[in-house]
């Protein structure tokens, strides 16, 4: 997909639909404005039919009628559902996990170390993307679909599970001594006697294997990535819809929920690296609830996964009934992933399905297949899109603050969780949605990144395995003149999840000027005279600021807040879970401590900021309300036309967006 043109599509499933009506389909989206859609990749049974007889015939009809129609075509890879002829073949297709051998039924089930599953996998790789590779409208491949390792943790995997902690510690000693697995008897004497770790009670040990299995889900990408290099043209892109943790709010045992935090069954940061086009998929609250926050959290991990490119594989049309859009928030939802850089959108899906776990999960298309109020905002957007491709070529956002996050560190928060009802994710997005209603834009960055230049600012949320070089990082950032603000959580444990025996936060109480000890779940604490919740280390200071103090008979001689000065930068602390509006102004105190110079504006209008190709500046702003509001910018929209002077009061239409250009 060239730099002119923005991807803007549906996923299409011919195989699903009740009657033939291929060549209408292609014509409502061409009227539509799309102009890509993603095939292939859910249908392996209907490609195979048999073992080694392959049955492309919906493939080629549908990238023949795209053609046609201009509309290019993203060809999937279909193994992320197995059919069942495979499972058949070889039961040890179906991974066992911690809860047990699998049964067929239900999609991501397999062991993707199984040499049954992957000889298969293979073949229809092969077959499938050596047939496709050659068309024209073909534009790319996915490999697989939200790729995860599903838990697999059969006799194979723990086979070379104990191989790879062999290779990982040395010996058998030094794998006890760091594990700390003398605890209630946990110790062996030879690496083939490492126990099932899906029934640990060592909280290092688990983590552990959570590597591995990320790492074998990472491999499996890579494998894939491979195979379909040997095929596919130099101009054609190869990615991977990378998902995140999710949140339900479907009814019991329907689809349905939302993005929320990283994604617990793949590193990211290492399953990026085989894909020449990071694609992700972003599924958010609507209706009132559409704030914007998952889709820019989204936008802000992926873009320096991708180099500073990536598109949206999948988001939602109409999506379950708790969704259904609000007129107008399709649209902003388009502009919102522009504004994090974003190539391009893709919804899933084109037609609402008849059959099927989703078929109320509706599409852009409702059950009666015609165009109705969905179809035709999308059909608006389809129109702008065109006008905006050229001044958003080469769209480069280059953020002075970043979000550090770890999934090392939110496995090891789910053994050792602050409270029950407060997970990683959670933690990471309270600071984050603080940070996103203040107009700070962030990169979002793994913890094993190392270059941290070009930033000022470091939030850091619960990073609770952090290992000597990250620390040393931290100090050496901090020191050289930039400002971290860190949260409670943090810099408590090493890198196999084992609590430092030093002052905490480890070797930074200098930086930070404080020290804690103490640790005690609040009840009736107060910061600023909001709740504090959840947990709250009470905080010594040592030459730092108490930036804010608990209200409390007995903990109230205790910092909840602190800011300390160390070489040319600052540091600064939050103890405890506070309300967003309480967080914020010790935000606004970090960034003005960096240096950063933020819009005026504050949420519900949201001002997202980059540089086009031809060096112009380009701002977004976005207006998550059913009310006008009004923000203000100079610059040509270029959605209207419209020239704003410098200061100009610029209205924004109830879930409206404007996309200005500097004059």
């Amino acid at each position: 997909m060239g730099q002119d043109r923005l991807i803007f599509g549906a996923a299409y499933y011919e195989e699903y639909m009740p009657y033939d009506r291929l060549e209408q389909d292609m014509e409502l989206m061409a009227a539509a404005g799309l102009n890509t859609i993603r095939i292939a990749e859910s249908t392996w049974s209907v490609e195979e039919p048999r073992p080694g007889e392959y049955d492309f015939s919906h493939v080629d009809r549908v990238i023949d009628a795209a053609a046609r129609h201009g509309i290019s075509v993203i060809v999937g890879t279909p193994t992320y559902a197995v059919p069942a002829w495979l499972v058949k073949l070889d039961p040890g297709v179906l991974a066992v996990t911690r809860d047990g051998p699998g049964k067929y039924g239900p999609r991501q089930i397999m062991d993707i170390t199984n040499p049954t599953y992957l000889r298969y996998a293979e073949g229809v790789i092969r077959a499938l993307v050596s047939r496709t590779a050659k068309r024209p409208n073909v534009v790319g491949f996915q490999i697989d679909n939200e790729t995860k390792h599903y838990g697999t943790a059969g006799p194979r995997v723990l086979a070379r599970f104990r191989k790879w902690m062999a290779a990982r510690f040395g010996t058998v000693q030094a794998m006890n001594e760091a594990l700390g697995l003398a605890y209630w008897s946990n110790t062996v004497a030879d690496f083939d006697d490492l126990p099932d770790p899906t029934g640990t009670i060592n909280g290092s040990y688990a983590c552990e294997f959570a590597i591995f299995q990320r790492e074998l889900a990472a491999e499996f990408l890579r494998w894939q990535a491979d195979i379909v290099s040997e095929y596919k043209r130099p101009d054609q892109f190869i990615s991977n819809n990378l998902d995140f943790d999710w949140r339900s709010i479907a009814p019991a045992g329907q689809q349905g929920g939302y993005a929320h935090g990283i994604q617990p069954g793949i590193d990211h940061y290492d399953a990026a690296k085989c894909l020449t086009l990071v694609g992700t998929d972003v599924y958010c609250p609507s209706q009132d609830g559409l704030t914007g926050m998952e889709i820019a959290f989204a936008g802000d991990e992926m873009r320096p996964l991708g180099g500073g490119r990536y598109y949206v594989a999948e988001t939602q049309a109409q999506g379950i009934p708790e969704v259904t859009p609000y007129p107008g928030q399709l649209r902003l939802m388009v502009y919102s992933h522009l504004a994090s850089g974003a190539r391009g959108v893709m919804y899933w899906h084109w037609a609402s399905l008849h059959t099927g776990p989703e078929n109320w999960f509706k599409g852009i298309l409702g059950h009666d297949l015609t165009p109705g109020p969905v179809y035709e905002e999308v059909q608006r957007v389809g129109q702008e899109l065109p006008r905006l491709a050229a001044p958003l070529a080469g769209l480069r956002k280059k953020n002075r603050a970043a979000l550090i996050v770890s999934v090392e560190a939110l496995t090891a928060l789910g053994w050792f969780p602050p409270d029950n009802g407060l997970g990683y994710n959670d933690i990471v997005l309270w600071l984050y949605r603080a940070a996103y209603e203040l107009n700070i834009e962030c990169d979002i960055l793994y913890a094993r990144e190392e270059d941290w230049s070009g930033y000022d600012l470091l939030l850091i949320p619960a990073l609770y395995t952090a290992d000597y070089p990250f620390i040393h990082r931290v100090r050496d950032f901090v020191k050289a003149g930039g400002t971290v603000l860190a949260t409670f959580r943090s810099f408590t444990a090493d890198a196999h999840a084992r609590i430092y025996h030093g002052a905490l936060p480890h070797e930074l109480t200098d930086l930070f000027g404080m020290r804690w000890s103490q640790v005690t779940r609040p009840v009736d604490v107060t910061v600023d005279g909001a709740p504090a919740s959840h947990w709250m280390e009470l905080l010594e200071c040592a030459g730092a600021e108490a930036a804010a103090k608990y209200e409390h008979k007995y903990w109230g001689r205790y910092a909840a807040v602190t800011s300390h000065s160390f070489g040319g930068g600052r540091a600064w602390y939050v103890g405890t879970m506070v309300p967003g509006e309480t967080l914020k102004p010790y935000l606004l105190r970090a960034a003005a401590d960096a240096g950063l110079d933020l819009p005026k504006e504050r949420f519900p209008v949201i001002v997202r900021q980059g540089v086009n190709g031809a060096g112009k500046a380009v701002r977004f702003l976005l207006n998550f309300s059913g009310g006008r509001q009004t923000a203000h910018a100079d610059g040509t929209d270029l959605l209207t036309g419209e020239r704003f002077a410098p200061g100009a009061a610029v209205p924004l239409e109830p879930w409206g967006a404007r996309i200005l250009e500097e004059n």
